[in-house]
């Protein structure tokens, strides 16, 4: 685009809508404007900074009117770290969005019949709910528009934050984050002052250089703190200096590892994480179970709300001594185990070999034996064999990764025959392109839209399909 079209500015514009992925909604001469951080019901001029043939995109330049939907964002670091974009939003209206967002996929990508939707859950808490943060050095971080209109002098370019969005090189320094209780920002400054005190380098994202990589702080409802150091490279007196500070400093660490990265990419999965100190886990307590969760652990990282969300799930299952379940994309374990106190048997499978192992192990210290595991790519393992072997899947629980199932995956389970299917998803556009599959031999009997991340536009929603009785096994 051409400057002059940069610097095009529309006059009172009204926001209406807000669409899938959390942008803000508005219609001009019937070409849709996305507006982030703008509230449905308010009018403002917007820029346009992006136009395409069949929409376009702009920026709040001034608000003109001030929808009633709004209320104050309560953190400094608002419309900057990309995190949290709906904190403008009163969370009732969030809700409502959510569901919304929830039926407009069924219709426009599922095109299928569908019942009332229930009312969304909301989160028992819609700050300091996470269980997991991970922060990023950087040694170039991101310069903020008041240091810039301020015009002194900057002699500090490291930061210990979150990625800008659609910029992975670069990191806003954090303040003070709402995500997670303390200590999370207390060890977060901590470290980054032990770190600039003692001339300690941060990471250099596109030169793939300096020492301090990440920072990951794990939970548990107990108040026990996992702290994970990842380093770009090995200083065993610089590396063992941070982590004894870490260790004297907050006593609550009760679990603290160290990772060393020199590959080209932030993840770990494939890497030893090493204890230093204290357990290699952390325990949670979960409606009378016990689970392990490791450095790599998957685990919802919304403690309080993953109750209701398990909770719906059994429910929907309703799973009963003569029935056999199958739990696809089982994770660590946590819905096998849920059902297997109730079920003949239970049937784990997933992909990740690390969250197969504490499956087992959490099946252990809870005394379950009911319920057995497997790792392996999920269209590799669930076959016509398989489930010949392990035997007839009365229920089949769906929890995918945001991609959906693969259509293998799909054609075995038609072709088990289950009497009900759940599909629990992250992402209701994918589950609705998936309950494709379905529609002809499954109704969809109830849909429970969960908020587990308040303040942004992500909503999880379970899914119950029931086998219709005139078709055929």
């Amino acid at each position: 685009m051409s400057k002059k079209k940069q610097n095009v500015i529309l006059n009172n514009v009204e926001i209406i809508d807000i669409a899938a992925e959390g942008k803000a909604v508005a219609r001009i001469d019937g070409k849709v404007i996305f507006v982030p951080y703008a509230i449905p019901g308010s009018i403002v001029d917007v820029q346009i900074v992006r136009k395409q043939r069949n929409f376009m995109e702009g920026k709040i330049v001034n608000i003109v009117k001030q929808s009633d939907k709004f209320v104050d964002a309560f953190c400094e670091h608002f419309g900057i770290c990309g995190g949290c974009k709906w904190q403008n939003l009163l969370y009732g209206e969030q809700l409502f969005y959510k569901q919304k967002q929830v039926a407009d996929q069924f219709q426009r990508i599922g095109k299928i019949d569908f019942p009332e939707i229930n009312n969304i859950i909301a989160s028992p808490k819609t700050v300091e709910y996470r269980n997991k943060l991970e922060f990023t050095f950087s040694c170039k971080r991101w310069i903020t528009q008041n240091e810039i209109d301020e015009q002194a002098a900057i002699t500090n370019y490291n930061a210990l934050g979150f990625h800008i969005p659609q910029l992975f090189d670069k990191v806003l320094n954090i303040n003070y984050c709402y995500l997670q209780p303390e200590p999370s920002n207390a060890i977060r400054k901590a470290v980054y002052a032990f770190a600039t005190e003692n001339g300690y380098s941060f990471f250099d994202i596109r030169g793939k250089g300096g020492f301090l990589r990440n920072l990951i702080i794990r939970n548990n409802k107990c108040g026990e703190v996992m702290v994970i150091v990842v380093f770009g490279c090995e200083d065993e007196k610089k590396r063992c200096a941070l982590l004894d500070f870490l260790q004297t400093k907050f006593p609550q660490t009760v679990s603290l590892q160290y990772v060393i990265n020199t590959k080209l990419n932030d993840t770990i999965s494939d890497l030893d994480v090493i204890c230093y100190r204290g357990s290699s886990f952390l325990m949670e307590e979960m409606n009378g179970l016990k689970f392990k969760i490791a450095a790599k652990s998957f685990y919802q990282t919304n403690t309080e709300q993953v109750l209701n969300l398990y909770q719906t799930v059994f429910d929907f299952a309703n799973v009963n001594s003569s029935q056999t379940v199958y739990d696809l994309y089982t994770g660590t374990g946590t819905i096998a185990l849920f059902l297997a106190r109730y079920a003949k048997k239970v049937i784990g499978i997933e992909y990740i070999a690390e969250a197969i192992e504490d499956a087992e192990y959490n099946a252990k210290i809870n005394s379950i034996h009911n319920v057995d595991f497997y790792a392996g790519d999920m269209k590799d393992v669930l076959t016509a064999d398989f489930i010949n072997t392990n035997g007839k899947a009365d229920v089949i629980i769906l929890d995918p990764p945001r991609a959906g199932i693969h259509p293998k995956v799909g054609e075995v389970i038609l072709n088990a025959h289950p009497e009900k299917i759940v599909y629990v998803s992250c992402n209701p556009a994918t589950q609705a392109r998936d309950l494709l599959m379905f529609t002809a031999e499954y109704k969809i009997e109830k849909i429970q839209p969960v908020d587990m991340f308040p303040h942004t536009h992500h909503v999880e929603n379970i899914v119950l399909l029931v086998r219709n009785k005139t078709v055929a096994p």
